[in-house]
């Protein structure tokens, strides 16, 4: 099974793909997609969703698995990622790939067996897990390799 993990945001989202087959990850390829501080929000959400479509065509993931959002106390910046997020989304639909969404709390019991995991202990299990030399960065990054493993572990 293919997992194209996604940890939604508006300046990063962060992205790993991950073969799980037999019990076994390796790794297919992972970064972030970026945009611009200052550019119009629609630029923005246009570039998220142009490169997600891209990566997916690249990739063909068998499903992709997103985070549910966290809310926080930052309205206007808890508004935008929703908005990216629901772009992350209809680029996956749009290709014909399933997708699924996990809590934070999810993808750390998954990850590290322990929901309340700090973020170091969750990108050491990452590397561990899918055997890499560092912790891939930004931290989106990692994040979005420790949903695609959420989604495997769930999924079998």
């Amino acid at each position: 099974m293919r997992v194209l993990g996604i940890d939604p945001g508006f300046a990063i989202v962060g992205y790993g793909v991950v073969d799980y087959v037999g019990n076994k990850f390796s790794v297919v390829d992972y970064g972030a997609v970026m945009t611009k501080a200052g550019e119009n929000i629609f630029d923005r959400l246009k570039v998220i969703y142009d490169e997600v479509a891209q990566i997916i065509e690249r990739v063909n993931p068998d499903c992709v698995a997103i985070e549910e959002l966290f809310f926080n106390t930052n309205t206007k910046t808890a508004i935008t990622v929703a908005e990216a997020r629901g772009i992350l989304i209809i680029a996956a639909l749009n290709a014909g790939v399933p997708v699924f969404e996990y809590t934070p709390l999810q993808v750390k019991q998954a990850v590290t067996g322990y929901g309340r995991a700090d973020k170091n202990q969750v990108q050491q299990m990452i590397k561990v897990i899918l055997n890499l030399e560092k912790v891939p960065k930004p931290d989106d990054v990692a994040d979005a390799l420790a949903i695609a493993i959420c989604h495997a572990h769930s999924a079998r």
